[in-house]
């Protein structure tokens, strides 16, 4: 009987996820059923969001229970199927499990373009996740105009990194935030952000004194704690917060936020909205299609972080809060 390789949920990280949080099994594969098909999984997409559903904290989607297989973003062929509309040989992707093999009857899974000039992995880690959060968190949260000033956390991460590309095309002045010089000199160099703030040697708020100092009209925020806090007190009147995330606090063990500074605010008149991804799944077509387009005119790059071995998934996970992956984070679980 054929098997495969899953990361099951064993118990929930308390702080930091630990490598007993999860466990590797080999399984058998269960027989395919009508309206189900098998794919052999190639990469996996590993994200920030993949913590939260670790926990039983209130989220967006239930979390993951006990025993069941972890839950990511997966991209992959199609081995067999008894599903009218799927063939084998076609590639599908969508929500699956940490797994070498999956067995679906399409449920939050969809077929996948392969575009001349791009490569799986790189079509993947732009179109799965991060592309869309950084089109529709820019396109209608953010709202950039041309000589506006946006100033995007993580920078150099899968999201971020798309972030300031499309401030860019819309004429705004971009400054990223991220860790070490490398990374800053990427969104720079290679991107064509305007500014790059170090956060592990620079004082975050006085930067941004020195960068902005007519103040913030866009803030992409995916970090929260000091970073969100020094950024907020220097929007401007009428100023857009999209709030994609706040990671450092992901791992805490305590329930601590920064205090909300509601009378800035007001007097400020800021708009602020938290979103999620799935939030805007009927418009995934339009993103494709502008992300893609701007790929082609060259306008938009991404890089992928591709970290080889399902069955170091757990290791690699762990990059993504402590700042240790650079570009968007992917598990090369076999070779499409």
């Amino acid at each position: 009987m054929a098997t495969r390789h899953v990361w099951r949920l064993a118990k929930r990280p308390v702080g930091d996820i630990a490598d007993s949080d999860l466990t590797y099994v080999e399984e058998a594969i269960p027989e395919l059923q009508d309206g189900q098909f098998l794919v052999q999984v190639g990469y996996l997409s590993l994200d920030p969001t993949n913590r939260i559903w670790m926990s039983d904290m209130e989220q967006y989607m239930p979390p993951v229970e006990l025993g069941d297989p972890m839950r990511g973003g997966v991209v992959g062929r199609v081995l067999a199927s008894r599903k009218p509309g799927v063939e084998a040989g076609q590639l599908m992707a969508g929500l699956g499990e940490w797994a070498s093999h999956i067995v679906s009857t399409g449920e939050g899974m969809g077929p996948f373009p392969e575009l001349p000039g791009i490569s799986i992995p790189q079509a993947f880690g732009t179109f799965g996740v991060v592309g869309p959060t950084a089109y529709f968190g820019m396109k209608d949260i953010g709202q950039p105009k041309a000589g506006e000033t946006l100033v995007v956390s993580a920078a150099a991460g899968g999201v971020g990194q798309v972030v300031g590309q499309i401030g860019k095309i819309h004429g705004c002045k971009v400054i990223g935030i991220a860790g070490g010089p490398e990374k800053c000199r990427y969104i720079v160099e290679e991107l064509g952000f305007d500014h790059a703030i170090d956060y592990k040697s620079e004082d975050v708020g006085a930067a941004l004194d020195r960068l902005a100092p007519e103040g913030i009209d866009i803030n992409f925020e995916h970090v929260g704690g000091q970073i969100m806090s020094d950024v907020i007190s220097r929007m401007k009147i009428f100023g857009r917060i999209a709030l994609c995330g706040m990671i450092s606090g992901y791992n805490a063990t305590d329930a601590h936020e920064e205090p909300g500074r509601w009378t800035l605010i007001l007097m400020r008149r800021l708009t602020i909205r938290g979103f999620i991804l799935t939030d805007f799944a009927p418009r995934f077509p339009e993103a494709f299609q502008q992300l893609a387009q701007w790929m082609m005119e060259g306008k938009l790059k991404t890089r992928q972080d591709i970290r080889p071995g399902l069955d170091k998934a757990v290791e690699h996970v762990k990059l993504l809060y402590s700042g240790g992956n650079f570009g968007k984070l992917l598990v090369e679980v076999s070779k499409l």
